[in-house]
């Protein structure tokens, strides 16, 4: 079969809900290539009226959590237990040192993965977070014009993959462990204050008691900070993964959520904000690949540089340089 199909093959089976054809799709959104940037619009212009239909749980948390653990036991009890299609997509920057992506979080997900109503799509990253963000919201809406009505997007870096998982999804989930001391000392305000709701994980093994205190340690920091403007307020609650109790409550919590935030029209209003900011990160986004893809600006910019680097050129000073060159 050719390396990219045709738009009506990639949407004819997308919209019949083809993995195979979701897998290539995911491709070719993720391609920096001109002509697969422009087919892939168009296949997302064909598909937009088949997306939006899902519900978008972001997942992130600090290492060793078992997110792995958490969205496999989640997800099969969504799959397995609930009638959901489930789509897991990874927000996954690429090492800037070694230019890798950590891809293994599927093989660690042996028995979601074999689920014939689950799909898993690690995302290796660009060179920026940006294109990383792009390609994995895209790719949410692929998966949704595919059939998969719930959507995990984890965050495997760290930093502001954070903010970007969250700008794309509807219920934003932290994932915390007990008893590694000093637990809200290692949390970031910002991360805590984007959370709908805080989980400690590996509740089991005789780790249920620092669970259940760090549980009430966290639900008290959340009610510290100022009111969402989904009138929601963020829980905390524990679970253990590899023996299943407490994750369905966690489903249960954002039934909960979702109730609240459908009957007084934040559902709706957050996914419109989310479309908007989109685009005017996309007119960013590719104002910058524009801009470095001139001539002019490649040649001169590394002399500028070396005069920046070496405090012989202002910052600013150079920028305006090259911006002038640019028309910008």
């Amino acid at each position: 079969m050719p390396k990219r199909l045709s738009l009506a093959q990639y949407t004819d089976g997308l919209l019949a809900g083809n993995r195979f054809v979701l897998s290539r799709a995911i491709t070719l959104v993720e391609s920096t290539l001109p002509a697969d940037k422009h087919l892939a619009q168009q296949v997302l212009d064909a598909v937009l009226p088949r997306t939006g239909r899902s519900v978008r749980l972001g997942i992130t948390g600090v290492p060793g959590v078992g997110k792995s653990t958490f969205i496999e036991s989640l997800g099969m009890h969504l799959v397995a237990e609930r009638g959901h299609r489930l789509a897991v997509l990874a927000v996954d920057p690429t090492s800037q040192r070694s230019g890798g992506s950590i891809l293994g979080d599927k093989t660690r997900m042996n028995q979601l993965a074999a689920h014939e109503h689950a799909f898993i799509r690690p995302s290796p990253a660009g060179r920026s977070l940006g294109g990383v963000a792009r390609a994995t919201r895209e790719a949410l809406l692929l998966c949704e014009a595919a059939g998969y009505d719930v959507i995990f997007v984890e965050t495997v870096g760290v930093g502001q993959s954070e903010t970007a998982v969250h700008g794309m999804v509807d219920f934003f989930l932290l994932l915390m462990l007990a008893g590694a001391g000093d637990e809200l000392q290692g949390v970031k305000r910002g991360i805590m204050e984007m959370a709908d709701a805080v989980v400690i994980t590996k509740a089991d093994s005789g780790n249920e008691l620092a669970a259940k205190r760090a549980r009430r340690e966290y639900q008290s920091a959340l009610q510290l900070f100022p009111h969402a403007a989904s009138s929601w307020a963020p829980v905390a609650r524990t679970c253990s993964a590899l023996t299943g109790e407490g994750v369905p409550g966690v489903w249960e919590e954002l039934q909960r959520y979702l109730e609240v935030v459908r009957g007084n029209g934040f559902f709706e209003q957050r996914r419109q904000e989310q479309n908007l900011q989109w685009l005017h990160h996309s007119i960013r986004e590719a104002l910058e690949e524009r801009f470095y893809a001139r001539p002019d600006v490649h040649q001169r910019l590394a002399q500028l540089q070396l005069e920046v680097q070496e405090g012989r050129r202002s910052a600013f000073g150079a920028a305006e340089e090259l911006l002038a060159l640019g028309d910008v």
